[in-house]
Protein backbone atom coordinates (compact mmCIF):
# COMPACT_ATOMS: atom_id res chain seq x y z
CA UNK A 1 0.00 0.00 0.00
CA UNK A 2 1.51 3.31 -1.29
CA UNK A 3 0.89 5.42 2.07
CA UNK A 4 1.92 8.76 0.89
CA UNK A 5 -0.60 8.37 -2.23
CA UNK A 6 -3.42 8.32 0.64
CA UNK A 7 -1.86 11.00 2.32
CA UNK A 8 -1.46 13.73 -0.58
CA UNK A 9 -5.49 12.77 -1.30
CA UNK A 10 -6.22 13.84 2.48
CA UNK A 11 -4.16 16.84 2.13
CA UNK A 12 -4.96 17.80 -0.60
CA UNK A 13 -9.37 17.05 0.17
CA UNK A 14 -8.84 14.76 -3.25
CA UNK A 15 -11.53 12.65 -1.02
CA UNK A 16 -14.59 11.65 -3.60
CA UNK A 17 -13.90 8.59 -2.27
CA UNK A 18 -16.01 9.98 0.90
CA UNK A 19 -19.36 9.35 0.63
CA UNK A 20 -21.71 12.38 2.22
CA UNK A 21 -24.44 10.01 2.65
CA UNK A 22 -24.86 6.32 4.06
CA UNK A 23 -24.06 4.31 1.93
CA UNK A 24 -27.16 2.96 0.54
CA UNK A 25 -26.02 -1.08 -0.10
CA UNK A 26 -25.51 -0.85 3.60
CA UNK A 27 -28.59 0.56 4.09
CA UNK A 28 -30.47 -2.22 1.80
CA UNK A 29 -28.25 -5.26 3.41
CA UNK A 30 -27.58 -4.57 7.06
CA UNK A 31 -30.04 -7.01 8.32
CA UNK A 32 -28.19 -9.57 6.27
CA UNK A 33 -25.25 -9.43 8.67
CA UNK A 34 -27.78 -10.66 11.20
CA UNK A 35 -26.42 -8.29 14.02
CA UNK A 36 -27.89 -7.06 17.29
CA UNK A 37 -27.49 -4.61 19.24
CA UNK A 38 -23.92 -4.66 20.79
CA UNK A 39 -22.55 -6.45 18.47
CA UNK A 40 -19.27 -5.39 17.10
CA UNK A 41 -18.62 -4.66 13.32
CA UNK A 42 -14.88 -4.25 11.98
CA UNK A 43 -14.78 -1.77 9.12
CA UNK A 44 -11.07 -1.76 7.38
CA UNK A 45 -9.76 1.31 5.88
CA UNK A 46 -12.29 3.41 7.21
CA UNK A 47 -11.68 6.82 6.61
CA UNK A 48 -14.11 9.23 8.11
CA UNK A 49 -16.95 7.10 6.66
CA UNK A 50 -20.65 8.27 7.44
CA UNK A 51 -21.75 4.82 7.57
CA UNK A 52 -19.87 4.84 11.44
CA UNK A 53 -22.55 7.00 12.41
CA UNK A 54 -25.40 5.22 11.32
CA UNK A 55 -24.13 2.13 12.76
CA UNK A 56 -23.60 3.77 16.13
CA UNK A 57 -27.17 4.93 15.99
CA UNK A 58 -27.77 1.10 15.71
CA UNK A 59 -26.69 0.56 18.92
CA UNK A 60 -23.39 -1.67 17.00
CA UNK A 61 -20.17 -1.31 18.10
CA UNK A 62 -17.33 0.26 15.61
CA UNK A 63 -13.93 -0.99 15.46
CA UNK A 64 -11.70 0.32 12.19
CA UNK A 65 -8.43 0.86 11.32
CA UNK A 66 -7.37 3.81 9.00
CA UNK A 67 -4.31 5.37 7.35
CA UNK A 68 -4.34 9.05 7.62
CA UNK A 69 -4.20 11.10 11.17
CA UNK A 70 -6.36 13.54 8.79
CA UNK A 71 -9.44 10.82 8.59
CA UNK A 72 -9.42 9.98 11.96
CA UNK A 73 -9.25 13.58 13.38
CA UNK A 74 -12.02 14.47 11.04
CA UNK A 75 -14.19 11.39 11.96
CA UNK A 76 -13.73 12.14 15.60
CA UNK A 77 -14.87 15.66 15.26
CA UNK A 78 -17.84 14.62 13.47
CA UNK A 79 -18.88 12.17 15.35
CA UNK A 80 -18.74 15.10 18.32
CA UNK A 81 -16.10 13.28 20.87
CA UNK A 82 -13.07 13.33 21.94
CA UNK A 83 -11.51 9.33 22.15
CA UNK A 84 -8.59 8.38 24.57
CA UNK A 85 -5.42 7.79 22.40
CA UNK A 86 -3.04 5.10 23.31
CA UNK A 87 -0.11 3.84 21.50
CA UNK A 88 -0.18 0.37 20.96
CA UNK A 89 2.99 -1.24 18.94
CA UNK A 90 2.79 0.90 15.56
CA UNK A 91 -0.62 1.86 15.75
CA UNK A 92 -2.08 4.45 17.95
CA UNK A 93 -5.42 3.56 19.37
CA UNK A 94 -8.43 6.12 19.43
CA UNK A 95 -11.21 4.94 22.15
CA UNK A 96 -14.75 6.54 22.79
CA UNK A 97 -17.84 4.71 23.61
CA UNK A 98 -18.98 2.19 21.42
CA UNK A 99 -15.89 2.80 18.82
CA UNK A 100 -12.38 1.68 18.54
CA UNK A 101 -10.35 2.94 15.50
CA UNK A 102 -6.88 2.25 14.83
CA UNK A 103 -4.10 4.82 13.22
CA UNK A 104 -2.10 2.91 11.17
CA UNK A 105 -0.48 -0.06 8.45
CA UNK A 106 -4.05 -2.40 8.60
CA UNK A 107 -1.14 -5.46 8.07
CA UNK A 108 -0.15 -4.56 11.75
CA UNK A 109 -3.26 -4.89 12.96
CA UNK A 110 -3.23 -8.45 14.53
CA UNK A 111 -6.21 -10.47 16.19
CA UNK A 112 -5.03 -9.71 19.88
CA UNK A 113 -5.02 -5.94 18.92
CA UNK A 114 -8.64 -6.40 16.98
CA UNK A 115 -10.60 -8.17 19.40
CA UNK A 116 -13.38 -10.02 18.88
CA UNK A 117 -15.92 -8.58 16.14
CA UNK A 118 -18.93 -10.44 14.76
CA UNK A 119 -19.25 -9.09 11.27
CA UNK A 120 -16.52 -7.42 9.05
CA UNK A 121 -18.05 -4.40 6.53
CA UNK A 122 -15.70 -3.81 3.42
CA UNK A 123 -17.01 -0.58 1.45
CA UNK A 124 -14.26 0.93 0.49
CA UNK A 125 -10.86 -1.27 1.29
CA UNK A 126 -10.18 -4.32 -1.32
CA UNK A 127 -11.59 -2.08 -4.29
CA UNK A 128 -8.52 0.56 -2.61
CA UNK A 129 -6.05 -2.26 -3.39
CA UNK A 130 -3.76 -2.49 -5.99
CA UNK A 131 -4.13 -6.14 -7.54
CA UNK A 132 -0.78 -7.39 -5.95
CA UNK A 133 -2.06 -6.78 -2.50
CA UNK A 134 -5.62 -8.10 -2.60
CA UNK A 135 -4.92 -11.45 -1.95
CA UNK A 136 -3.25 -11.26 1.10
CA UNK A 137 -5.63 -8.14 2.44
CA UNK A 138 -7.96 -10.45 1.68
CA UNK A 139 -6.64 -13.43 4.04
CA UNK A 140 -5.29 -10.88 6.43
CA UNK A 141 -9.07 -9.76 7.67
CA UNK A 142 -10.08 -13.30 7.08
CA UNK A 143 -7.30 -13.94 10.35
CA UNK A 144 -7.51 -11.23 12.39
CA UNK A 145 -11.55 -11.45 12.20
CA UNK A 146 -11.59 -15.05 12.73
CA UNK A 147 -13.46 -15.76 9.61
CA UNK A 148 -16.74 -13.96 10.63
CA UNK A 149 -19.28 -13.04 7.76
CA UNK A 150 -18.70 -10.09 5.64
CA UNK A 151 -20.61 -7.68 3.91
CA UNK A 152 -18.35 -6.65 0.59
CA UNK A 153 -19.32 -3.76 -1.92
CA UNK A 154 -16.95 -3.85 -5.56
CA UNK A 155 -16.84 -1.93 -8.47
CA UNK A 156 -16.32 -3.66 -11.58
CA UNK A 157 -16.05 -1.33 -14.56
CA UNK A 158 -13.88 -1.41 -17.82
CA UNK A 159 -10.48 -0.79 -16.27
CA UNK A 160 -8.30 0.25 -19.35
CA UNK A 161 -10.14 3.28 -19.25
CA UNK A 162 -9.81 4.27 -15.99
CA UNK A 163 -6.85 4.05 -13.37
CA UNK A 164 -7.78 2.93 -9.90
CA UNK A 165 -8.57 3.52 -7.06
CA UNK A 166 -11.15 2.40 -6.51
CA UNK A 167 -10.13 -0.35 -8.67
CA UNK A 168 -12.24 -3.06 -10.99
CA UNK A 169 -12.67 -6.22 -9.32
CA UNK A 170 -14.83 -8.78 -10.84
CA UNK A 171 -17.06 -11.36 -9.82
CA UNK A 172 -14.46 -14.22 -10.81
CA UNK A 173 -11.94 -12.26 -8.76
CA UNK A 174 -13.92 -12.17 -5.58
CA UNK A 175 -14.41 -15.98 -6.20
CA UNK A 176 -10.96 -16.70 -6.22
CA UNK A 177 -10.03 -14.52 -2.99
CA UNK A 178 -12.70 -15.78 -0.72
CA UNK A 179 -14.44 -18.43 -2.18
CA UNK A 180 -12.20 -21.46 -0.22
CA UNK A 181 -13.34 -19.80 3.21
CA UNK A 182 -17.19 -18.35 2.35
CA UNK A 183 -20.07 -19.03 0.87
CA UNK A 184 -20.73 -16.57 -1.21
CA UNK A 185 -23.75 -14.83 -2.40
CA UNK A 186 -24.59 -11.76 -4.53
CA UNK A 187 -26.96 -9.63 -2.77
CA UNK A 188 -27.71 -7.34 -5.34
CA UNK A 189 -25.74 -5.64 -8.73
CA UNK A 190 -26.60 -1.39 -10.39
CA UNK A 191 -25.20 0.40 -12.11
CA UNK A 192 -23.59 3.26 -11.07
CA UNK A 193 -25.63 6.19 -11.44
CA UNK A 194 -23.12 8.50 -13.92
CA UNK A 195 -20.94 6.15 -14.22
CA UNK A 196 -17.54 5.80 -12.15
CA UNK A 197 -15.91 9.35 -11.27
CA UNK A 198 -18.45 10.55 -14.21
CA UNK A 199 -16.62 9.15 -16.55
CA UNK A 200 -17.14 5.47 -17.02
CA UNK A 201 -19.84 3.08 -17.10
CA UNK A 202 -19.74 0.78 -13.99
CA UNK A 203 -22.12 -1.41 -11.62
CA UNK A 204 -21.48 -1.87 -8.02
CA UNK A 205 -22.07 -5.63 -6.44
CA UNK A 206 -23.02 -6.32 -2.92
CA UNK A 207 -21.53 -9.71 -1.53
CA UNK A 208 -22.53 -11.42 1.74
CA UNK A 209 -19.60 -13.75 2.59
CA UNK A 210 -20.58 -16.62 5.62
CA UNK A 211 -17.81 -18.93 6.89
CA UNK A 212 -17.93 -22.32 6.09
CA UNK A 213 -18.87 -25.19 8.63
Amino acid sequence: MDAEFWHRKWHAREIGFHEKAVNPLLESHFERLGLSAGDRIFLPLCGKTLDIAWLLGRGIRVVGIELSPLAVGELFEELGVAPEVTSVGGLRHHRAEGIDVFLGDIFELDRARLGSVDAVYDRAALVALPPPMRSRYASHVRRISGGTRQLLVTFEYDQSRLEGPPFSVDEAEVRTLYESDYAMSILSTSDVPGGLKGKVPAVDRAWLLEPRS
